[in-house]
């Protein structure tokens, strides 16, 4: 499947995120990493070789996605520390809008999950951390 195929999927039906690996897709239209998450927590290579489509990709996404080895990433915003990950990890990628880090939802501060990772490099430590995170948020 074309990213061009996946672009207009993600478009005609609002997702957040779209992947394809040959003809299996993968959609969703939960925010943030939790599409991600979903999927990575039972198999860390998932979404190994998929071309992914996603709304918005910061640090934290950028490093699951390379801990799950895509093949390719569109993300419509991208923060600077997302690219330095996907450059790192050789993942090849491309963007709408690069901004200089993500905001939280409220627009009043740096996104939490990017700041989970500010200072991690490890992918699996990156993984850990954004899992106790995501607990941490949805018990709050």
């Amino acid at each position: 499947m074309t990213l061009e195929t996946l672009l207009e999927i993600q478009e005609k039906e609002n997702y957040t995120l779209v992947g394809a690996k040959e003809d299996d897709i993968y959609t969703s239209t939960a925010h943030g990493i939790r599409p991600i998450m979903m999927k990575i927590k039972n198999d860390p290579l998932y979404f190994q070789g998929y071309t992914m489509c996603d709304k918005i990709v910061g640090k934290a996404a950028a490093m699951l996605f390379a801990r799950s080895q895509i093949a390719y990433l569109y993300a419509h915003t991208l923060s600077e520390a997302g690219q330095a990950i996907l450059e790192k990890y050789k993942i090849p990628y491309s963007y709408g809008t690069l901004a200089k880090e993500i905001i939280n939802r409220d627009g009043t501060d740096m996104c939490p999950m990017e700041k989970t990772v500010l200072n991690i490099d490890d992918l699996d430590e990156a993984y850990v951390a954004l899992d106790r995170k995501v607990k941490e948020l949805m018990q709050a």
